[in-house]
């Protein structure tokens, strides 16, 4: 039993950041009820990011499946969607429609430019709300064109963990109000947060537009990667000047040279020297050497490497659920233990079920099946 037992909340499905939330705030032991479009298609069993949780299927261009949300929204603590603005309010779904059902009803809206705006309506992916917050234009190499950083920030970090934080905000909140409220969780929003710390940089003069010349973005030789004989790779990011002369002396790199650390002029050339040693051994062979140091040393894995490092099976970082191995819920907790209980369910395959929590009777739930309301059987 996570710490989030004995909340329930309502997944209006989508894509991406949205049930990425949903995978949080489950992973917490909160019960979250996906709401699949009636039709959609078989599910995606190996899909990570549906796991813990029960799944209804339900047609909502019917007005007897918007009231089956509406009357399982009235026993819910929070709900969550991830449309355009003005998508749930249309269904019936929005709001003023759930929290006079149930005015405690924290309501998640998760979209990419915000709920109001110029840009609210208009289509967008990850890149390009990175993109208008000043995060994609950092990452990449000196000269180069900015390289996409997966669809992490955007999407995951400053969309779906946004939204789980700011659900769990309100939450608390309404604990002690009595009154639910609208999470506006934009991803422009999001990634803007996640940069916090470089617009103190750049406020401060430590921060360049010009990318791959600063500390933190591969500018610096001793906070980068490096290709190893093998044509693997290694990571460093040695900043402290006592991690720094460690791994000037693990590397066999000759100290009076190297003395002047935060020299940038001197990065370039540095970087050079140090491009061609860690060519040297492999992979493996400067794990042996720099590994579990002071150095800020890791070999750089791929998604099937990781789950066989040793630091991660120690940890049990990584777990196998259903034949998928996947990233096991964190953070940890010392009492109240998150888990993965099952992984993702068909699109329907609980209808029946959720709608008894809902309080639908037997000949209820059958007549619904029957109209085609809900998935037959």
């Amino acid at each position: 039993m996570g710490p989030l037992a004995g909340l329930r909340v309502i997944e209006l499905a989508g894509i991406g950041p949205g049930p990425f939330c949903g995978m949080m705030l489950s992973d917490m032991g909160a019960e979250v009820i996906r709401v699949d479009r009636l039709g959609g298609g078989a599910g995606r069993p190996k899909d990570v990011l549906a796991r813990n949780r029960r799944s209804i299927a339900v047609d909502l261009k019917d007005p007897r499946g918007v009231e089956a949300v509406l009357k399982l929204v009235e026993t819910a603590d929070a709900l969550f969607e991830g449309f355009r603005p003005g998508v749930t309010e249309r269904l019936g779904l929005g709001p003023k429609d759930c929290m006079a059902r149930n005015k405690k009803l924290v309501y998640g809206r998760m979209t990419g430019w915000g709920q109001e705006g110029p840009m609210a309506q208009a289509a967008g992916h990850d890149i390009n709300y990175i993109g208008l917050a000043g995060a994609l234009h950092g990452i990449g190499r000196k000269g180069e064109r900015p390289v996409p950083p997966l669809n992490l920030i955007g999407d995951f970090g400053g969309g779906g963990m946004l939204l789980a934080f700011g659900l769990v905000c309100a939450l608390l909140e309404a604990k002690s109000s009595g009154e639910g409220q609208v999470v506006d969780a934009a991803m422009v929003d999001g990634a803007a947060t996640l940069m916090a710390m470089f617009f103190s940089m750049g406020a401060s003069g430590a921060f360049s537009d010009q990318r791959g010349t600063n500390l933190l973005d591969g500018g610096a030789h001793f906070y980068d990667t490096y290709e190893t004989k093998d044509g693997n790779h290694i990571c460093l990011g040695s900043i402290e000047p006592q991690f720094y002369a460690l791994l000037v002396e693990k590397a066999g790199l000759d100290p009076a040279r190297f003395s002047k650390q935060m020299d940038t002029d001197s990065w370039g050339d540095f970087k050079v020297e140090m491009t061609e040693v860690f060519k040297t051994k492999t992979r493996d062979e400067w794990c042996e050497i720099m590994e579990g140091t002071d150095v800020c040393f890791s070999p750089v894995l791929s998604i099937f490497e990781a789950p066989k490092h040793e630091h991660n099976k120690f940890r049990n970082t990584f777990v196998e659920v259903d034949g998928v191995v996947q990233p096991a819920p964190s953070p940890r907790f010392s009492r109240t233990e998150a888990a993965v209980s099952h992984g993702a369910r068909q699109p329907g395959e609980d209808s029946a079920a959720v709608l008894e929590v809902a309080g639908y009777s037997a000949s209820e739930i059958s007549e619904l099946q029957s109209a085609g309301v809900i998935p037959a059987g």
